[in-house]
């Protein structure tokens, strides 16, 4: 799935390609890509008809398009969404396609139809106007006002994973599995450790580590490790020559030389090096 590097390269695409352009016609291939604007696709089209982007915003892993000072366009990417400018190789993938007043289409492909488009109203959360499905989201390490003395406070008080802490969403957002399988190699800690056992300066470097390596992916365009991550213009990012930890399994780790790991997390696979990340000691039951 795209995470918030992915997500921000995309936005940033669209912000020098449809910001200023008006709509001209809109032609919805497939349901699943409305599922969830419940006033179905007819009414999604009209409202689009003649509407003007007037800019472009992202949440974590949220995009959205600026429509007016109350409404916006929220853009799900899903586990394969794509936002294609010009001519799209696999037009059976299209979803959702959008003339613009220049002549120009903008289209929504999504292989595995997970993702879609959504009209909804714009609201004030904690200092920032975002769209209301997005007003739970807590703010993302990118952003000019996140807070992580805050978010440490919040993590301190959490009986859980410090793995599972970074990929909810409500407690910080943009970070997905491989950029936490980084952030933790990087800040030396293994993502089974108890949240609330680690110090704040622990949680502190947990957080920086995250901010400095979707920095380092966001300048290299993402990780791409199939054709469907790709920008606007259909092009992959190479941040996956420089991960450290994810997908390395077997592999010596860069600062240690011991093998990276991979373990079961969530549904997901968890690398890690078991020197410089070792796992917790498991207590043991009481005779």
């Amino acid at each position: 799935m795209p995470e918030l590097p992915e997500v921000e390269v995309v936005r940033r695409g669209l912000a020098g390609h449809v910001v200023g352009r008006s709509i001209s016609a809109v032609r919805v291939h497939h349901l699943r890509a409305v599922r969830r604007h419940e006033a179905g696709p007819a009414d999604l089209s009209a409202r689009l008809l003649d509407a003007r982007v007037i800019g472009t915003g992202r949440r974590g892993k949220y995009l959205w398009l600026v429509l007016s000072e109350d409404e916006a366009l929220v853009v799900h990417l899903g586990m394969s969404g794509q936002m294609l400018i010009g001519p799209v190789p696999r037009s059976d993938h299209v979803r959702i396609a959008a003339l613009l007043d220049d002549g120009t289409t903008l289209s929504f492909v999504d292989q595995r139809t997970f993702g879609g488009w959504q009209l909804a109203d714009l609201v004030e959360v904690d200092g920032s106007v975002v769209p209301a499905p997005v007003a739970h989201i807590a703010r993302d390490p990118l952003d000019p006002l996140f807070d992580p003395d805050a978010v440490v406070t919040v993590l301190r008080r959490k009986h859980s994973e410090i793995k599972r802490q970074l990929l909810d969403q409500t407690v910080v957002s943009g970070i997905g599995n491989i950029y936490a399988d980084e952030a933790l190699w990087r800040a030396r800690i293994n993502g089974l450790r108890l949240a609330e056992k680690l110090t704040r300066a622990q949680l502190a470097a947990a957080l920086e580590a995250a901010t400095e390596v979707m920095h380092e992916a966001l300048e290299q365009g993402g990780t791409s490790f199939d054709a469907l991550y790709v920008n606007v213009n259909g092009e992959s990012g190479y941040f996956d020559r420089s991960l450290d930890a994810y997908g390395r399994e077997g592999r010596p780790c860069r600062r240690c030389g011991a093998t990276i790991r991979r373990d079961k997390f969530m549904n997901r696979s968890s690398f890690y090096c078991p020197r410089c990340q070792p796992k917790p000691r498991q207590s043991r039951p009481r005779a």
